[in-house]
C-alpha cells in the first residue's frame, strides 16, 4: 500500500465486501438484505459504497433523509431507496427522485397523502413504521384502524413494508425487553396484513438484532454500522474488517523542554525532555477536544503516540519520545490500530459518533 503524504480516509471496499458476505451468511436466502448508507455512508462516502453494494446485490438502500437519497439517485443508483426520516418539505422531492418513505406518524401520513392526491401515480411503494419501545419515531400499535382507514381505498399508494426498530439489540441485559418488542412487533405486522388484504414485508432488525435475534429476521433485515466493520459485540467485531482509515502524516517535529508547553492554554507542559509531533488534522476534521490531554492516541511506525495538549481547528500534537520516526512519516489516527471503536471509546464515545464526524475536507481514497 502507498505511503500517502497528506490527511486521508482510506476506504477499503474489499472490507465492505467482506462484511456484507459475514452477516448476508448469517440470514436465509430468502430475506432480503438493506444496506444503510445514512450520513454520508457513515462517514465514508455515501455514492461509492453504494456503487459497490449495487454489484454486491443489495436489495435496499436506506438513507435518513431525501437528500441523502437524491444524491444517489443522482449517481445513478437504480436500487430502492427507503427514506427513514422523510419530511414535509421534501416529500415532492422524493416522489421526483422514486424514493420511498417512511410513513411514522399521523402529520407525515397527513401531508404525504396531499402530496400524491392529485398525481397519477398507481401502487407508490411506502413504508409504515410503528415504535415498539424505542419511542423516536412510529406509529402506536393502537393507530394501525387509523392508518388503514386513511390509506385503504387510495390507489396512489402501497405499503411495501411494515418495520420497526429495536431499541437495545447488542445489551444482553435487556434480552427480555428486545424480546417483547419482537412479539409486540409480530403482533402489529399480523393485524395489519389482516386489514390491509395484502402482506407488506416485515423488517425490525438492525446489526446487532441480526446477530442475537436471527429468529426474527422476517422479510429483510437492516444492517448499517456492521457493514462498515463494527458489530458491538466483542466476539462479533474482530470477525469483521474497518472500511474507513483515517490517516495523516507528521508536518513538523519539536524538541520540548522541561516546563515549556504545548498548543492552546499551555494545556501541556512537559514534566521532562520530551518529543513532540504536530499532525495536519483537527476538530474540523472530526477530531474533536475531547481526545486531547492523553485521552486520544494515534499509532506511528506501530508504537502508540498520545495526543497532547488540546486539539486545535487543524491541527493536533502528539507525544513521539522514544519513538523513532520523521517528519513526512505516516501516521494511523484509527484503522485497524486503533480501531475506530477503541478510538472513540477513549473518549467516552462510540464509533457511529467518530466515523461519521469526519469532515468532508478530508479526501477520500478508495482501495479496490
Amino acid at each position: 500500500m502507498a505511503q500517502i503524504n497528506e490527511t486521508v480516509l482510506e476506504i477499503d471496499l474489499k472490507a465492505i465486501k467482506h462484511n456484507f458476505d459475514f452477516f448476508r451468511s448469517r440470514i436465509s436466502d430468502t430475506t432480503k438484505f438493506l444496506a444503510v448508507v445514512k450520513a454520508f455512508g457513515y462517514g465514508s462516502d455515501a455514492v461509492e459504497v453504494a456503487k459497490y453494494l449495487e454489484e454486491l446485490k443489495a436489495d435496499y438502500f436506506a438513507v435518513a433523509y431525501v437528500s441523502e437519497g437524491i444524491a444517489l439517485r443522482e449517481a445513478g443508483i437504480k436500487t430502492p431507496i427507503l427514506v427513514l426520516h422523510a419530511q414535509k418539505a421534501s416529500l415532492e422531492k422524493l416522489i421526483e427522485y422514486e424514493l420511498e418513505p417512511s410513513l411514522y406518524s399521523p402529520y407525515i401520513l397527513k401531508a404525504f397523502l396531499e402530496v400524491v392526491q392529485d398525481r397519477e401515480l398507481k401502487d407508490y411503494p411506502v413504508h409504515i413504521k410503528f415504535n415498539t419501545g424505542l419511542n423516536r419515531l412510529g406509529f402506536w400499535e393502537n393507530d394501525v384502524d387509523y392508518i388503514i382507514d386513511k390509506i385503504k381505498d387510495i390507489p396512489q399508494l402501497k405499503v411495501s413494508s411494515v418495520f420497526s426498530h429495536l431499541a437495545a439489540s447488542e445489551d444482553v441485559n435487556e434480552k427480555d425487553f428486545s424480546q417483547t418488542q419482537i412479539s409486540n412487533f409480530k403482533k402489529i405486522a399480523a393485524e395489519f396484513t389482516e386489514k390491509i388484504g395484502y402482506r407488506p414485508m416485515m423488517h425490525q432488525l438492525n446489526t446487532s438484532g441480526i446477530i442475537n435475534y436471527p429468529e426474527a429476521q422476517f422479510d429483510m433485515v437492516r444492517c448499517g454500522i456492521g457493514l462498515y466493520g463494527f458489530g458491538n459485540d466483542p466476539e462479533i467485531d474482530p470477525l469483521l474488517k474497518p472500511v474507513a482509515s483515517l490517516k495523516t502524516v507528521i508536518s513538523q517535529i519539536h524538541m520540548i523542554e522541561p516546563g515549556e508547553s504545548v498548543g492552546y492554554n499551555r494545556a501541556y507542559k512537559a514534566e521532562h525532555y520530551a518529543k513532540t509531533a504536530t499532525l495536519p488534522v483537527g476538530h474540523a476534521d472530526g477530531i474533536g477536544r475531547q481526545y486531547g490531554n492523553k485521552k486520544g492516541y494515534v499509532s506511528i511506525n506501530g508504537h502508540r503516540a498520545p495526543i497532547i495538549g488540546n486539539v486545535c481547528m487543524d491541527m493536533l500534537m502528539v507525544d513521539i519520545t522514544g519513538i523513532d520516526c520523521r517528519e513526512g512519516d505516516e501516521v494511523v489516527v484509527f484503522g485497524n490500530e486503533p480501531t475506530a471503536e477503541e478510538f472513540a471509546a477513549t473518549a467516552a464515545t462510540i464509533s457511529y459518533e467518530l466515523l461519521t464526524a469526519v469532515s468532508q475536507r478530508v479526501k477520500r481514497s478508495f482501495l479496490r
